[in-house]
């Protein structure tokens, strides 16, 4: 369901549209679809709004949004111009034997406005042009251009409506391409427009204390930063006060500098988070922001919003949790590697600030290794591998690495964990603020993960709840020491944590109350929290009522797009494994099987880590260990096939 839809569904005034949406707003109302209830817009009992997904066969079906509706089926004479994965709006019909049929009358959002495709020659010779994403044939034309004069294995981004060629990307041959493929495969933006650069330079570049005599001034407390040695913007800085057992979690005011509707805003909405790839990140905000103003710099006064909580010496409990707007001054950058390196050495520091900032860190460092342990009697600690890429000037793969966690990763992870949840508990959850929720795992899934573990010979006799069967999963896991590879497959099995303005709870984590608040310089979900909890603090009920009559659809907008920026991240990374294969094509690796079946995959075991390849072989079980030979590698479509050559038993692999 598109944010537009949910505002269509829910009611809404005009000035609530988007900018792109007005056009089939005006439509809809003319054509009577959508009617005004209550002061608000919404759609005629007659219309649907919703997905449509078209068959095999031809046929189309507009899901429905509540259990009690039935899809609608849409017969091929009724799908007008609509494609597979657009949202629309149809117009329910009668139809025999009384099936929920309908007819599409609007298609509001587009599942695709551009297609990337390239030019290709068969083995017969024959001339074609070849969607990207899917390998197939497809049209494209030029103004006063002959594609076929275009080298062969050129990349290009084609209209949807018109077949018009919109640009050039360049060549498949060439790496840096990459690059270009997956932030338009993805809808990622790059550079931002012109506006909203103008509207960045003219902020302040420096706080200045007297501005601001309505913010706490916390300047004098030794706040620091702990980071990833090649941040550049920090969305926030800590500090414990020992004596009263108080952790104030400072974050970077973006609200401040971004009000609503500005071109800054407006494109923060659109792009809803910053993309991260190995040599690049494309951020939320403009740079002039992001990481001058807006970052929490050490040694500079920054306006911060803060939350404050006093724990429980004993239980580590929050006594009083409370919000508000204040200036700070971090006296100190860290980096992860190197407060692991203090913490393995009791170092103490060697200068003065470094020494008064390690007398509350040290123990504050202990109490989140209590927290930790606190939480995970209810959570999971999933371990699953995030593999790291390095590539080179040419945009080559050159190494991976295994991205592990760490002391100082979990002790910002703990603080930023009771940040969150103090920012989601001040509200009901009924519609009321932003949610990061994490739903309990479907039953069917469980049951076909069991079946799953079954053929490996890992069985689960006991269990009492979804909670108890995973951790007794886990257990079971790491005696056959298959740890990794079944948190791999549970996590499979999980829904996808999402935003909702009602509140279900966080499974994974196993928090009641849960949402993003830490990092609005990369998260849109968190810019809009400080938002609702400032209407709050400033008891600002009109601004409080046009942030919830829109945040349904804002929780739509923004769970598409995580899900669109962790896709382009994916499709980068498998691009440029593809390109180290192609070098690899005759290479034989050893491997284990991660799927079994007749889409059979394997992970490459070598230097370079987290390569998954498409097996040619029959008769392959779960995590079997194998010997491969890479047979193929499709640059375009980034696929990796590969040729079982043997199965392996554990003292060839080295095991």
């Amino acid at each position: 369901m598109s944010a537009f839809a949910t505002q269509l569904i829910n009611g809404c005034l005009p000035s609530d549209i988007e900018q792109e949406d007005q056009n089939s707003f005006q439509k809809l109302q003319h054509i009577g679809a959508i009617e005004k209830v209550n002061g608000l817009w919404k759609l005629n009992s007659l219309y649907r709004a919703g997905r449509l997904y078209i068959g095999k066969d031809g046929r189309g079906y507009v899901e429905a949004e509540f259990k009690e509706q039935k899809d609608l089926l849409v017969e091929p004479d009724h799908l007008g111009e609509a494609k597979h994965g657009d949202t629309v709006v149809a117009k329910r019909i009668i139809a025999r034997r009384g099936r929920a049929s309908g007819k599409i009358i609007a298609v509001i959002t587009k599942a695709h406005l551009f297609t990337i495709a390239y030019t290709h020659r068969d083995e017969q010779g024959n001339f074609s042009i070849l969607n990207l994403r899917t390998g197939e044939p497809t049209h494209a034309v030029m103004e006063g251009m002959d594609l076929k004069a275009f080298k062969l294995g050129t990349v290009l981004k084609v209209n949807v409506d018109d077949d018009k060629v919109l640009g050039v990307f360049g060549h498949l041959g060439d790496p840096k391409v990459d690059e270009k493929i997956s932030l338009a495969l993805f809808d990622r933006k790059d550079e931002f427009p012109p506006e909203c650069v103008g509207e960045a330079l003219h902020i302040e570049s420096e706080v200045v204390k007297e501005e601001h005599p309505d913010r706490i001034d916390l300047t004098q407390l030794d706040f620091c930063t702990i980071d990833p040695v090649t941040a550049k913007d920090f969305d926030d800085a800590i500090y414990f006060d020992l004596e009263t057992y108080t952790l104030y979690v400072a974050i970077a005011d973006v609200s401040h500098y971004v009000p609503y509707f500005t071109n800054i805003d407006k494109e923060a909405k659109k792009r809803g988070f910053t993309t991260y790839l190995p040599h690049k990140s494309f951020p939320m905000l403009p740079r002039e922001l992001s990481e001058n103003i807006c970052s929490l710099k050490p040694k500079v006064d920054r306006l911060a919003f803060v939350a404050k909580i006093e724990l429980d010496r004993n239980t580590l409990k929050p006594l009083k949790e409370e919000f508000f707007e204040a200036i700070i001054h971090s006296k100190h950058r860290f980096n992860y590697e190197a407060v692991d390196g203090i913490l393995k050495k009791s170092y103490t520091g060697d200068n003065a600030t470094i020494q008064r900032i390690l007398h509350w860190l040290l123990p504050l460092q202990k109490i989140t290794q209590r927290l930790r342990h606190e939480r995970l009697k209810h959570g999971f600690d999933f371990r699953s591998e995030e593999i790291k890429l390095t590539i080179n000037e040419e945009h080559l793969l050159v190494s991976t690495q295994i991205e592990t966690g760490t002391p100082s990763h979990s002790l910002i992870e703990e603080c930023m964990l009771l940040a969150n949840q103090a920012a989601a508990k001040r509200f009901k959850g009924d519609g009321d603020s932003i949610f990061r929720i994490h739903e309990p795992p479907q039953l069917a899934k469980i049951e076909t993960l069991l079946t799953e573990l079954a053929a490996i010979g890992l069985y689960v006799k006991e269990y009492e709840d979804s909670p108890s069967l995973i951790r007794a999963i886990q257990k079971e896991a790491g005696k056959m020491g298959l740890a990794s590879e079944v948190d791999a497959m549970i996590i499979k099995s999980l829904r996808q944590a999402t935003y909702s303005a009602y509140n279900v709870g966080h499974f994974g984590l196993g928090f009641s109350h849960y949402s993003h608040f830490t990092s609005p310089i990369r998260r849109y979900a968190d810019l809009i929290l400080h938002r609702l909890i400032k209407t709050q603090l400033h008891s600002d009920e009109e601004e409080a009522s046009y942030l919830l009559r829109n945040i349904d659809p804002l929780c739509v907008r923004v769970s598409d797009l995580e899900r669109e920026a962790t896709k382009a991240e994916w499709d980068f990374r498998d691009r440029k494994f593809a390109r180290w294969a192609e070098k690899e094509i005759g290479s034989f690796f050893e491997a284990e099987v991660i799927e079994a079946g007749e889409s059979a995959k394997a992970v490459l075991k070598g230097d370079i880590q987290g390569v998954t390849v498409h097996l040619k072989g029959d008769n392959l079980l779960l995590f079997d260990k194998i010997r491969v030979m890479i047979t193929e590698v499709n640059i375009a479509q980034a696929i990796i096939m590969a040729e079982l050559v043997t199965k392996l038993n554990k003292e060839e692999m080295g095991l």
